[in-house]
């Protein structure tokens, strides 16, 4: 990663945290809950252009999950651990394309939300954990994450590539 966070790169992370906060928010019954489709996840794929990006993803949805979320604290936690440990490996998978779109940066968003989101939901349960609740929405989570980040953050991605936006907004690296 660079070893300087320039006041551009801060500035971009900055916005991108508002604007993923402020399409969560706007969207919150897709975005909230054990089946949800939160659009903002399309932004996850934004760290393939710069590490300041990892940052605005994770303070968007910490932001977006205290000020949206009914899970409370935990999903505090919880969530926004999930959008960063997804965020540093599409950041670290960014230059594996397939037609020269980073596919594999896609992944990491739906898989590791699909696991931890699922077991956070299985773990406040009535009753606690429950192996079933966390299978069904690990699938619920993940089928929901697939079209903001594999359609919706590629495409955004390939915009944002073919009329050579990215550096102009994350600055080069």
């Amino acid at each position: 990663m660079q070893k300087t966070f320039t006041t551009r790169r801060m500035a971009a992370a900055a916005v991108l945290a508002a604007a993923y906060c402020a399409v969560s928010l706007a969207l919150a019954p897709l975005s909230f809950g054990a089946v949800q489709m939160r659009v903002s996840e399309a932004f996850t794929l934004l760290p393939v252009f710069s590490p300041a990006a990892i940052w605005g993803v994770t303070l968007g949805c910490a932001l977006s999950n205290a000020l949206g979320s009914s899970m409370g604290l935990i999903d505090v936690v919880f969530g926004t651990s999930a959008t960063l440990i997804a965020a540093l490996m599409s950041y670290a998978l960014r230059n594996m394309r397939i037609h020269g779109l980073p596919v594999f940066s896609s992944l990491p968003p739906v898989l590791v939300n699909a696991v931890v989101i699922g077991a956070e939901i299985a773990l406040v349960s009535p009753g606690g954990w429950n192996t079933g609740v966390f299978v069904s929405s690990a699938l619920s989570v993940g089928i929901g994450q697939i079209v903001p980040c594999c359609v919706l953050g590629l495409l955004l991605v390939w915009a944002l590539e073919r009329n050579h936006l990215e550096n102009r907004i994350f600055g080069t690296l």
